[in-house]
């Protein structure tokens, strides 16, 4: 389950967004994770042997405990219901989603403390794709 302002959050709240920004906590010593997800994702699929068609699906953001190989494996070991998933900003573009989880990431300055397992920070955005 997630988390979006101490509440369990509803899938009907996430109407008319494309992702979110947020922080997973390993309840048994502490250390968090900061990162985003999509709430789609896009493939392309052949259609009749040589045509290309882009494909919207649903993402696996349901079930998802972020990217990063030691909190995965530290998910697999301790289990689940040891790690609280909070989402700490909605967003309603892509581009807005890499700003605001670029943003979370310097503020807790997670590459300067072993307090957080993220090892590194990827961001390309622009001045246009910042739409609050």
């Amino acid at each position: 389950m997630w988390y979006y302002e101490d509440k369990e959050i509803e899938e009907a709240a996430l109407e008319g967004y494309v992702g979110f920004v947020y922080i997973i906590t390993n309840e048994v010593n502490g250390k968090q994770y900061i990162g985003k997800k999509l709430l789609k994702k896009t493939r392309t699929k052949k259609v009749k042997g040589k045509r290309n068609k882009k494909v919207v699906t649903d993402s696996d953001w349901r079930d998802y405990y972020g990217s990063n190989a030691a909190l995965k494996e530290d998910v697999e070991r301790l289990g689940r219901e040891n790690f609280k998933r909070t989402i700490l900003k909605l967003c309603k573009s892509k581009g807005t989603c890499n700003y605001w989880e670029a943003k979370y990431q310097i503020q807790h300055e997670v590459l300067e403390s072993n307090l957080f397992y993220n090892d590194w920070i990827m961001v390309k955005v622009h001045r246009s794709h910042i739409k609050a």
